[in-house]
């Protein structure tokens, strides 16, 4: 799930060197914390949050695949 964030955001992003994925598992449970330079926070949030929610909702898809479950934080 990691690559899957990492692949949306470095091709969203100005700077794709600066985007940084950390994950974390509690069991079925997967968190998911995103970072990238403050330049291009507004791209991954996009409108009224909608790339953020497409992200998110992509990630649980892929959760639900695997029989876990996902959230994305962006820090």
């Amino acid at each position: 799930m990691k690559p899957l964030i990492e692949f949306i955001a470095k091709s969203i992003v100005d700077d794709p060197t600066e985007v940084w994925v950390h994950e974390e598992e509690r069991g079925r449970n997967v968190q998911l914390e995103l970072s990238v330079a403050e330049e291009d926070m507004g791209r991954v949030i996009g409108r009224k949050g909608s790339v953020a929610n497409a992200m998110r909702t992509l990630l649980r898809v892929s959760a639900m695949r695997q029989g876990k479950r996902a959230s994305l934080d962006i820090v």
